[in-house]
Parts: structure tokens; C-alpha cells; sequence
């Protein structure tokens, strides 16, 4: 049984308030993939790219574990390129230049060996794509975690719609749980969403960590508080890649193991926005990752004497 993650293999062009790469490894599928490979090795990868993607960058995730099968390659096409500027704060950017290419035609066709499919990641990517990949599993998979965007709202909302009745647990910042749902208060917005279909909600509120719903029941991961933050670009993939790899290592799917998959997902967020693109990722070790989850559990772990 294995853990299958759908999402974009790109290039970024970055300029942050601490330096700038004009063309380096980006998209949701290889963040995540690098990020869940710490927790499990066997993982399907399902992308689209042109011939200009580096062989080198593929054998890389290969030995990591990742299977290239379903990732397609149109050798005479150019891969999906993306260009931002951030601002001083690190939690707005700018979009610069967005070139779709061999993403524009993006089909998926599972190979045969993807069936075995477990756990399934549908990173950002139009609804219609997301949900074809769940109609063509003939087995569906014990969890289903899905991120999208507020572009999907404007655009595809009632194909959006019915993918989250689709899948188990939805990701999205604040702002898109707000947009999404109508309502200001996160509370609100994540009882209204969940009536939309998936059991689990999941708000990522970048610097100021990230919330857990289940009906009644929240939890809140803080933020680990970082001295530099030198890119932001992959921060949420990489997130969603350590909590599926969590609960794809573990096979447990309850809200008490959830809780701890926050954790890990913020904690591999918090090495990636070390460095650009995912170069952070590809040096972490596991006494690094160990040693980090651990300084979450500080931060979140207190003891009081309440004195009548």
C-alpha cells in the first residue's frame, strides 16, 4: 500500500526582501513528495512536465523512494513556470508571470501499479483534475486530503463543490476558508465548510500556525518563531507533505493522530522556508526533523498551578 501525490513538478523565479533565483525547482507535487519521504517510502508521484525538466531532479525524488511512473513528459514541451515577488512581511507576494505550458493540457492517466493507492494528496490543481484522478482509483483510498485555492473559488466553485464531497480532509489558509465559506470568524467558516463534505478541516495561517477541525473538536499548531525566512514559496506543500506522510507511515487516521501530523507538517514547513526552493529539504536528517518536532512540543507543552 502506498501514498499517491498529485500535483505540479515547475520551475519558480523568486525575489524575497533576502535574495533572488531567477529559475529553480518549484511545484506543490515536489515539495510535498520531499517532505513525506522523511516519514515513507513508498510514494507514487503524478505530474506533468516538459523535456526542460532536470533528469538529475527526478533520479533524486527516485531514490528517495518516489515513483516517476505517473509523472508524464512531453519532451518537446516546456514545463509549468511560475514568478513572484514577496513583500517585507513574507505573507503577500506578487505574481510576476505565470506560464501554464504542458500544465494547461494536464490529463492524468493512472498506471496500473498506482491501485494500490492508500493514502491519496490532491495538491492545488483544478477541481476537474482532482476529480478524475478519485474516479479512476477502483479502490477508495483511506484517506483523501485535498488543498486548493481561492483562483478555484472564483472560477470552478461548483466543480470545487462536489471534489470536497469527495474527499476526507480540506486544506486552506484563512483567507480562503473565509472566502469559501462566508464567514469572518474561522470557527463559523469551518462548521460551514465541513457541511460541504469533508470531515476534517484543516486552516494554515502561514506565521501564526495552523488550526484542525473535526465538528466540535479544534486543535492549534503554533508557528515555530524563526529568526530568518528566506522563502516562503513551498512553505504549505511541504506541510501538507509531512502530515500525509505522517499518517501514511502510521495508518491511522484519527483526530488524536491528526493533531500530531500538524506538528510534523509544521515542522518540515519551518526547515523549507530556510532556504529556496526545496534545497533545505533534500539535506534534512532525521535527527534534524526529530530535534525540531521536538522544539514544537516545547512551545506548545506547559504546565500550571492555578493558586486559590
Amino acid at each position: 500500500m502506498s501514498l499517491m501525490i498529485v500535483g505540479t513538478m515547475a520551475f519558480d523565479a523568486l525575489e524575497t526582501p533576502f535574495g533572488k533565483v531567477d529559475r529553480i525547482i518549484g511545484g506543490s507535487a515536489t515539495y510535498a513528495a520531499w517532505s513525506a519521504s522523511n516519514f515513507t517510502q513508498k510514494i507514487k508521484q503524478v505530474s506533468i512536465i516538459g523535456g526542460d525538466f532536470p533528469q538529475d531532479e527526478m533520479d533524486a525524488l527516485a531514490e528517495r523512494g518516489v515513483s516517476m511512473e505517473g509523472v508524464e513528459v512531453v519532451k518537446d514541451g516546456k514545463s509549468f513556470f511560475w514568478s513572484g515577488r514577496y513583500h517585507m512581511d513574507m505573507n503577500t507576494r506578487d505574481t510576476l508571470v505565470t506560464e501554464l505550458n504542458v500544465l494547461e493540457h494536464f490529463n492524468p492517466q493512472l498506471p496500473d501499479s498506482y491501485q494500490d493507492c492508500e493514502f491519496l494528496m490532491l495538491g492545488n490543481l483544478a477541481p476537474a483534475v482532482q476529480i478524475s484522478v478519485i474516479n479512476q482509483l477502483k479502490k477508495r483510498p483511506k484517506l483523501i486530503v485535498m488543498d486548493t485555492m481561492n483562483f478555484w473559488m472564483d472560477v470552478a466553485l461548483d466543480e470545487l463543490k462536489k471534489v470536497m464531497g469527495m474527499v476526507d480532509v480540506l486544506m486552506v489558509n484563512d483567507s480562503e476558508a473565509r472566502q469559501l465559506s462566508g464567514e469572518f470568524s474561522l470557527v463559523k467558516a469551518a462548521a460551514k465548510i465541513q457541511q460541504m463534505g469533508p470531515k476534517y478541516l484543516i486552516i494554515k495561517k502561514g506565521e501564526h500556525g495552523a488550526l484542525l477541525f473535526s465538528g466540535k473538536q479544534v486543535f492549534f499548531a503554533p508557528a515555530l518563531p524563526l529568526e530568518e525566512v528566506f522563502d516562503p514559496t513551498g512553505a504549505g506543500d511541504t506541510f501538507a507533505g509531512g502530515f500525509i506522510g505522517h499518517i501514511a507511515r502510521t495508518k491511522d487516521v484519527s483526530f488524536e493522530n491528526m493533531k500530531t501530523g500538524i506538528i510534523v507538517g509544521s515542522a518540515m514547513a519551518s526547515y523549507c522556508v530556510e532556504k529556496f526552493g526545496p534545497n533545505r529539504l533534500k539535506e534534512l536528517t532525521t535527527d534534524e526533523i526529530d530535534a525540531r518536532i521536538d522544539e514544537f512540543v516545547e512551545l506548545v507543552n506547559f504546565d500550571i498551578s492555578i493558586i486559590s
